[in-house]
């Protein structure tokens, strides 16, 4: 299996950003996708969650201002993200939720400056 992040770049405060993940290789639909984001010098934290059903579940430091979508029958997400911060800034990565895939992707930079 393997995560193809892209669409990260660099934006100003309160901007706006998609980024899209293609997972291929797996045979199957997969039931939940995510995005999560390694903050520099941090660890990789969540960010937000869409299963086949399209239910939907975010990072409280997001809500509102993050939105996850997907094809229910392909294995592919998206997140736009509006009003970006400072501290969105990070790698984002995408993987399936739970017992992600290993390895994990290259992902895509996202630098929000001020």
């Amino acid at each position: 299996v393997q995560l193809q992040a892209s669409g990260g770049g660099l934006v100003q405060t309160g901007g706006s950003l998609q980024l899209s993940c293609v997972v291929s290789g797996s045979r199957f639909t997969i039931g939940t996708l995510g995005w999560y984001r390694q903050a520099p010098g941090g660890q990789r934290t969540f960010v937000a969650s869409i299963t086949s059903a399209l239910n939907t579940n975010y990072a409280r430091d997001v809500l509102g201002r993050f939105t996850i979508s997907r094809d229910r029958y392909k294995n592919e997400v998206q997140l736009q993200m509006n009003s970006l911060k400072s501290e969105d800034t990070g790698v984002y990565y995408c993987n399936k939720l739970p017992n992600p895939y290993e390895p994990w992707g290259q992902g895509t930079q996202v630098t929000v400056s001020s």
